[in-house]
């Protein structure tokens, strides 16, 4: 089981590049960041955590771009893997986010990992054109567009909500595939979309019944044909010794833990009381 590090960045606190760069110093596996391209002020939408429509944080309205953010943190490191927890990928074009992803995913040597979301604002989606009601299936169609160009000399898609005709697109890759992770909560019907469409699972700060829903994944996992299991990435807000050691037992393959919205010195200290609890558990 491998330990990694979030930090929700904002225009405010330890600039990515910094805390990535110690992350890695500190012997870290990788370095996540959020997105959010705008929260709008009128909103319905209830936040998971909350319950209505407050927000738990305002650097949900602060957030940097992350493949900006990621890029600047690829820039002064060399080892650390480059995730998003998550991206919203149905809010951006798949033409030009497949282009942004190989490129980072070029430059940085192999590095990226990509957690992608459906999306919990749907202001903030409808915002960007995607319908509400089919964002699952926007994101399934698009992730499997990007593959494509990915993948391809020639590169071509029709679906219903993106098709384009056969194209170049360069860089490609250097990994093959780019692993994709699915960030929301754990129930058959996500399982079932990871089954057929990421390569693994990234946990809400709202699951109820973890051991449950891990065993669900993998047997969901296995009937679909699927070899090896799923890369599980598990947000830890605070578990037991005794807890990290029964994930690794159901086989997360990964613990993923947030910096406090603190000075760089904090984030510092932070990290350093957390390196010899995941050197002690990898």
């Amino acid at each position: 089981m491998k330990f990694s590090i979030s930090l929700f960045t904002s225009d405010r606190g330890i600039p990515p590049a910094d805390a990535a760069r110690a992350a890695e110093e500190r012997g870290f596996y990788a370095f996540y960041v959020p997105e959010h391209t705008h929260i709008p002020v009128s909103r319905e939408t209830s936040h998971p955590e909350t319950g209505d429509e407050t927000l738990p944080d305002d650097r949900y309205m602060r957030t940097l771009d992350p493949w900006v953010a990621l890029a600047t943190a690829a820039s002064v490191t060399s080892t650390i893997k480059l995730g998003t927890s998550v991206a919203l990928p149905a809010q951006h074009h798949p033409i030009t986010l497949a282009k942004t992803i190989a490129s980072l995913d070029f430059l940085s040597g192999g590095r990226v990992v990509f957690g992608a979301g459906f999306g919990w604002n749907l202001e903030e989606a409808a915002d960007h054109g995607v319908p509400t009601k089919r964002r699952r299936a926007v994101v399934r169609e698009y992730l499997a567009a990007m593959r494509e160009i990915w993948t391809n000399d020639e590169a071509a898609y029709s679906g219903e909500f993106v098709a384009f005709s056969p194209c170049w697109a360069w860089p490609k890759p250097l990994q093959n595939p780019v692993p994709v992770l699915i960030g929301a909560f754990g129930n058959a019907k996500l399982f079932s979309y990871i089954a057929g469409s990421a390569d693994g699972w990234i946990t809400t700060p709202i699951e109820v019944d973890l051991p449950s829903s891990i065993k669900l994944l993998n047997s969901t996992w296995s009937d679909a044909g699927r070899q090896g299991s799923p890369h599980i990435v598990v947000l830890d807000t605070g578990a037991s010794r005794g807890t990290l050691e029964t994930w690794r037992e159901l086989g997360v393959a990964e613990v993923l833990w947030g910096l406090p919205d603190a000075s760089g010195t904090e984030v510092l200290q932070y990290m350093d009381k957390m390196s010899p609890i995941a050197a002690q558990l990898t």
